[in-house]
Formats: structure tokens, C-alpha cells, sequence
């Protein structure tokens, strides 16, 4: 099982001092030198989801980690013609197609793709024909599934906020629905990836759902940074894995 760092928190933490000025001399942290220590302390992969109102990633990082990376650069991004552009200039190695709100704080379940079918099958089909990889972060549910995969997308990445967020038997429940997904996703010959909410201590539970290949994580890890450094945080985290 592979750990990609989501380093969006980093640029948060820039932007609350330095919208509009990424470029001056004092704009910090550098979320270059976040993706390289991360990668360095063994992350084999950096996230960052460039919305449509930049709250926090902005379109000069995206390009500049694409030159720096020497593992892959997983892009999450909506559907949206104004983004799709700039990915198609990037070329990152993974798209994960997400819904987007602009009122939310954080992304709040997964991509519908039944709902959206015909709406999401030209981005698919663009993406995968300049040879960028394509994942759909989805409810862990068999229609969603299904539907990811007669698009053609690659990969799932299952959307774990419900489990991450649940206590008791509510937890057990959501865990076994996502093995259920896992198993199903993985018999239809797609990679899948989980992500949202996974910690320090729930991922003792998210070991065991079957079939895992990456687990995208982020806020738990810029959290944990706060105290014990970004390298020591990547490093616990990476332990942590199978």
C-alpha cells in the first residue's frame, strides 16, 4: 500500500498570509519544499486539488511540482472546461475527478458519476487520451462503481468520510461497506484508492479492507506536523501501512 501526502493544508496556511503573492521573497511554507520532504520520508505520491475558487493550491504551484516531483503528482480537480485546460498543460501522472462545492469547507462525499454520466464521459475521455491516468473519488457504494468503470476511469478512490466520521457498530457497518466496494471495484479490474478523513488511528481499520493500493492523506498529517515536524509525520504515517 502506497501513501500519497496531500499537501493543500500547506498552501492554506500560505494563502491565510499571501493571496495573490506566492512569488514574494517571505511567502511561506513553500509547498515544494512540503512535496520534497514528503517525499523524501517515503510518501510515493503528492496530492493537490486545484479548485475553481483557489483557496488554497494555485496554478503556479500545480506547474511547479510537476517539474520538481520525482515520484507522481495526483491531481484532483471538478469538472470544469477552465480546469481540464490546465491539467491538459500539466500532464500529471492521476486525474481524481471530485465534486466541488464552493460553499463547503472540505469535499463532502463522492462524485456522483451515475448522476453525471454524460456530463463526465468527454472529460474522461480527453484525459485518458493524453495518456493521464483517470480515478473517480466515489461513494463506496456498486452503482457508483459500475458507472466509473464503463466510463473507463482507471481507478476508484473510495470516499472513506463516512467511516472516518462514524463510532461503534455505525463504524463497523461503514467498514464492511467498504470492503464490500473494494472487492467489487477490484473484480472489475480497477486500481483501487481511498481518502477523506483517515488518520493516525483509524488507519489501523482502513489496513484492513482488501485489494488497497494508495491511501491519499492530508489534513491528519499537516496536523500532526504542527507538532512533531512534516518529516517525522510522513514518517509515522508511512509506518503505519502494511
Amino acid at each position: 500500500m502506497h501513501l500519497g501526502v496531500n499537501i493543500d493544508h500547506i498552501a492554506t496556511l500560505r494563502q491565510a498570509r499571501y493571496v495573490g503573492d506566492i512569488d514574494a521573497h517571505n511567502a511561506e511554507p513553500d509547498v515544494l519544499a512540503a512535496a520534497a520532504i514528503c517525499e523524501k520520508a517515503g510518501a510515493k505520491g503528492i496530492t493537490v486539488h486545484l479548485r475553481g475558487d483557489r483557496r488554497h493550491i494555485q496554478d503556479a504551484d500545480v506547474f511547479r511540482l510537476r517539474d520538481q516531483l520525482t515520484t507522481k503528482l495526483n491531481f484532483e480537480m471538478g469538472n470544469s472546461a477552465e480546469i481540464l485546460a490546465i491539467a491538459l498543460r500539466v500532464k500529471p501522472d492521476d486525474v481524481c475527478l471530485v465534486p466541488e462545492n464552493r460553499a463547503e469547507v472540505t469535499t463532502e462525499g463522492g462524485l456522483d458519476v451515475v448522476g453525471q454520466f454524460d456530463a463526465l464521459r468527454a472529460t474522461v475521455d480527453t484525459l485518458r487520451a493524453n495518456g493521464i491516468r483517470v480515478s473517480m473519488f466515489i461513494e463506496p457504494t456498486i452503482e457508483q462503481i459500475t458507472a466509473s468503470h464503463l466510463l473507463g476511469a482507471e481507478m476508484v478512490e473510495l470516499h472513506t468520510g463516512a467511516f472516518a466520521n462514524a463510532q461503534g457498530d455505525a463504524q463497523a457497518a461503514e467498514l464492511a461497506r467498504l470492503c464490500e466496494a473494494s472487492d467489487f471495484a477490484h473484480v472489475l479490474g480497477l486500481q483501487v484508492n481511498a481518502g477523506h478523513g483517515i488518520n493516525y488511528t483509524n488507519i489501523a481499520l482502513i489496513r484492513t479492507v482488501p485489494h488497497l493500493v494508495e491511501l491519499n492523506i492530508g489534513h491528519s498529517i499537516v496536523c500532526r506536523a504542527v507538532f512533531t515536524g512534516l518529516d517525522a509525520a510522513v514518517r509515522e504515517m508511512v509506518a503505519a501501512l502494511p
